[in-house]
Parts: structure tokens; sequence; C-alpha cells
């Protein structure tokens, strides 16, 4: 076989199964030899090289396995580099694998040359790698498999043109040569006694424990139920988190931070205790002020310790693994005050979220949109956001249930991640309904190329149940939101406003569904249509720009701002009577 034959062939022995790429002349071996491999490694064609990043990037996080993306030379590799950041801030392993020119023509600046080497390694700082020979082929891609997956990051290997279409051959048994095998280390990270002792004795001297789960505890349900349980806590989950604990526990107050819920804010503020578990969430000031509460945290990478609050036992550790072993040293809080008032501040808190959503609005109100989608998400459906307000009501009003996930860019925050991440997650769950919840921005951005993709495959899957949510509000609106209150300055509409599409007849361009809805008469009428179709969907609601994406706390600073962004506010009128419905709903006293 040539080298691009056994890049495949090794990559299914280490278990992947899946490809999400773009050809071009400098993977021109590859491309042939994906062809020859089609039985044992799907390959799915995007429409850009940062789509592939963000499906394998999607891919690693909604399955535990490595994503795989490959690109030809310079522009090809280029486009990736968006996605494999996504995948790097997330901590998930990728393995990107690109093509260069030929050998010899390296160092000449010859056409479509990049340094890729320089260009991949801060992206791929735990390893990055090009080929020069055919025996030096099987250690290059077994060593980035095994850190991707070991360092949870992304790792690149870049093959010259010339050297895939070369006969491959073993490394020699000889002096320099490197042999290496297939096959990922059996973790079992645990801390030891005196760590667990240690945390033990902080948790159990807690009255009010608050615990903070992250993407790290996904696979810790049970665990923190239980530690949670024992200690009488309640818990916030970090949004890269929502599919951590189901929200119909009383005392999981749901998202924290600017796209959070009053509950957590308050379980937080009013906590003596924290307990992290597998979370890098960054806004520090939604967290107890530092010396208000002892702090226990539990992370696999140690890095990750004491990074956002002063903790007083780090253990690194297994989510899962680490709170099995921690509760056998827990002592059971028989005092059910504190988990009895976060009950309580719960119960308001959905009120308060039902009646804004049911808030009245120019034409819909887009709380509405997913206030209605809650309740008739079916089993084990797999939710996407992309970044912008959208991911406002993605993170509060759609409550997770048992067996659902939910993923967005996390630490990346990036535009345009949401259709794509949503395509892997059908691509890896065919039998499962994927839904995309993404603003008219985002759509414009990415998804309207990503749905020609949804187009191509569709008719493989096992089931058709694909929905791409678009907020269509002619508006950047996170950022106008963002720089009327931090900056204190009314919508520019230079730069905020854009072009109205009629997405929903796109779709049928496409030989999809569209659905088109304007009045919150009819918006459960169009999720069910949705739900229920033959075909994949595009849903489009025509929503109000001007509905704020209120934060859990406004500070004096974020309403002066806000108020001096009225002087120059070209949609004042319609800004001043969504605000104050919003706020109305949020100082008056509800239940659910």
């Amino acid at each position: 076989m040539d080298v691009s034959e056994f890049v495949w062939q090794r990559l299914g022995e280490w278990g992947i199964k899946r490809v999400y790429g773009y050809p071009g002349d400098g993977v021109g071996g590859l491309d042939v030899a994906l062809e020859k491999a089609k039985d044992r490694m799907q390959y799915v064609q995007v429409r850009h090289e940062e789509m592939a990043a963000f499906m394998a990037s999607a891919h690693a996080k909604f399955t535990g396995e490595v994503g795989l993306c490959f690109a030809t030379s310079g522009p090809g590799a280029i486009h990736l580099l968006n996605g494999l950041y996504d995948a790097k801030m997330d901590h998930v392993p990728v393995v990107a694998i690109v093509g260069q020119q030929g050998r010899m023509s390296i160092g000449a600046s010859y056409q479509q040359e990049v340094d890729l080497l320089n260009l991949f390694k801060d992206v791929a700082s735990e390893y990055v790698a090009m080929g020069t020979e055919p025996g030096q082929v099987r250690t290059l891609i077994d060593r980035a498999v095994r850190i991707a997956r070991a360092k949870r990051s992304v790792t690149c290997v870049i093959l010259p043109n010339d050297l895939q279409l070369m006969k491959y051959e073993d490394p020699p048994m000889e002096h320099g040569a490197v042999h290496t095998g297939v096959g990922h280390a059996v973790e079992s990270k645990v801390p030891d006694d005196a760590g667990l002792r240690a945390a033990a004795e902080v948790l159990n001297a807690g009255k009010k424990v608050a615990i903070l789960a992250g993407a790290g505890a996904l696979h810790a349900t049970d665990e923190l139920i239980a530690v949670a349980d024992k200690l009488g806590a309640g818990c916030a989950k970090a949004l890269l988190g929502k599919a951590a604990l189901p929200d119909d526990l009383p005392w999981v107050t749901g998202s924290i931070g600017l796209l959070g819920t009053k509950p957590s804010w308050d379980l937080m503020k009013e906590c003596d205790t924290l307990l992290m578990v597998g979370s890098c969430f960054p806004y520090s000031e939604f967290l107890p002020k530092p010396g208000d509460a002892r702090g226990v945290q539990i992370d696999i990478n140690g890095a990750n310790l004491s990074m956002r609050y002063p903790m007083e036992v780090n253990l690194v550790g297994h989510s899962a693994a680490t709170l099995r072993a921690l509760l056998p040293l827990l002592r059971q809080n028989t005092d059910t005050s504190w988990r009895d008032g976060i009950a309580k501040g719960l119960e308001n808190w959905w009120g308060q979220l039902e009646a804004k959503a049911m808030a009245s609005a120019d034409p819909l109100n887009p709380q509405r949109v997913f206030w209605e989608l809650s309740p008739r998400l079916p089993d084990k459906a797999i939710v996407t956001a992309d970044s912008g307000s959208v991911a406002n009501w993605f993170a509060r009003d759609l409550k997770a249930r048992r067996g659902m996930m939910f993923s967005l860019s996390g630490g990346l925050a990036s535009l345009g991640a949401g259709t794509p991440y949503a395509l892997a997650a059908k691509m890896a769950f065919p039998d499962r309904t994927v839904i995309a919840c993404m603003g008219d921005g985002a759509m414009q951005m990415n998804g309207i190329n990503v749905m020609i993709t949804v187009s191509k495959y569709w008719k493989q899957w096992s089931t058709p149940h694909f929905i791409c949510l678009v907020l269509n509000n002619r508006d950047l609106n996170q950022v106008t939101w963002e720089e009327r209150v931090q900056i204190g300055a009314g919508k520019t509409e230079s730069t905020q406003s854009i072009p109205d599409m009629p997405y929903h007849k796109y779709a049928e361009l496409l030989g999809l569904r569209g659905i088109f809805v304007d009045h919150p008469d009819d918006v459960g009428d169009a999720w069910e249509e949705a739900l229920n179709s033959d075909r994949p969907v595009i849903l489009e609601a025509y929503t109000d720009p001007n509905v704020p994406p209120l934060p859990p706390h406004i500070t004096l600073k974020d309403a002066r701002h806000f108020m001096l962004s009225l002087k120059d506010e070209p949609e004042l009128g319609s800004v001043l009577k969504n605000t104050a419905k919003q706020v109305f709903e949020s100082v008056v006293p509800h239940k659910e």
C-alpha cells in the first residue's frame, strides 16, 4: 500500500471510523485512498474546512472519542484553525491531518506553501509534526492519536503530497528507528486517601454547600446526585455541563454566569462551601467572594485547579471515580433548610421564566420559542446552540432531562458553530432527534453552508429528525446588547443590522422543509410540525431583537451604561418597552 492508504488503515486500527474534510491537490493521495477505504472510514464532505474542524470537535464532545478532520495545504489548512481552537479551548481530543507541498519545493515559496509547523504549533501545542519519509508515518499517526486522547488536546500531522503517494514501509529494525503501537492507556485516576479525607473534612463542615458541575462531570450524574444528597447541597451547572444533571431536581439551579439563572447566583453568593467538579468556568465574579466559602475542586487536569477560586483542597482525578471514592467519607446532612430555600427560589424562577416568555413582543418573543420547545423535546434529544443571544435562551429556558445531550462552543464562544455541531451529532447518532439553535448572524455566517451538507447526507440517516431553528431578528443581537450595557452606546446600525432573508424558503431550495412562525400562538404547532417532519427542517422564527437577555445580576455600572445608551438609541421605544416588561417579571413573585 502507499502512505495514504496506510494512514486511513492505521487510523481505523485506532478505532476512528469517521473523518470530516474537504479535498485538494495538497491531499490528493489521501483523497484517492479514502475512496478505497470507504467501507471502513466514513467520509463527511463539508463545504468549508472550518466546518470540518468544528464537526471533529463536536464529535469528540458528544461521543468521547477522538475527532478527526483533514484539509489540503495552504488555505485549506488555515481554514481549520478556528474549529481546532474550539477543541483546544474546550479540552477535547481532535487530530488534524493536513497536506503540504512536495518535499523538494519546501522552502522555495512555492504555491500554497505555508509554514504549517509554525502555524499549528499553538493550537496543536501538545504535538505537531511533519512526515518526511514512509517509515516515519506510523509513529506520527500513533503519537497524534494517543497524545490527543491522553492530553484532551488537538494534535496535527502534516503530510507532503509526494510522501502521500510513496510506497509505505514499516520502520526498519536499526538504530534511530522508532516502533510504535496502537492502544490508549487505561485510566484510573483517583486521588490518594489523604487528599480525599482532607476534602471530606472541608465538605462535612459545610452547612450551605454549593456544587458547580462542568463538562468534566457529564458522565458523573449518579455520583453527583449521591454526593449532593449526602451533603444537602445545591448544584449549578456551567454551560458545557448543562446535561450533567437533570433540571427537574429541586436543588439543581441551572446555568451559571452571564447566561445563568438567579438561583445559581444566589446559590454561589450565599454558600459557605464550594465543590467544583470538572469545570473551567471563567467568570470568577459569579463564584463566592474569596474567603466567603471554603473550596474543594476535582479536575482531571491539575493545571485547572485553583485557577478561578482559591481552593483549600485540590484533587486530580476523574470526576465519577473521585466522587465515588469520596462518598463513603461524607456525613449525611439532615438539615434541609438550605435545600428548602433553594427549591423555593427555583419555583419562583421557573415562574419568572414562563412569565418572561409569555410577555408580548413585536412580533414574537424569542423566549417563547424556547419555552414551547422545552416540554416537547424528545427523549435522548441532542441540542446545540450557537453563540449570541440565542445561547441565553438555550441556557435558561430548555430543561435538561436524563439522556439528553447539549453543547456549544464554550471557551472560544465562536459564532457559527451551532450547525456543524448539530450535523456531527446526527452523523454520530443518526437515530436521535438533533436540534441546532441559531441566530440569523450565525446562520448567515456558517449555517447556510452546513445545511447544504445536511441535504447531501440526510437520506443516509436512520431517522430524518434534524431541525435548524433560526431566530430571525435582523440584528447581531448579543453584541448589540453588550454595547448597550457594557459601553453605554445605542445600537450602531451600520455594524449590527444584517440582511433579512427567508431561511424557510432556502430550506425548500435544498429539498428540505421550511417552516415560518411570527405569532406566539403558532409556536407550539410549528414545533410539532418540525418534530414530526419526514425530512430535515429549517424553522424560522421572526423575533423581536429588543427583548433584553437580562443577566441574573445587574450591577450599578451596567445599569448606568444602559441608561447612557438610551440617548442615541435608534430603537428607543421598543428597547424601553421590552426591557420594562422583562424587569417587571424579574421582580414580581411567581410560582411555577
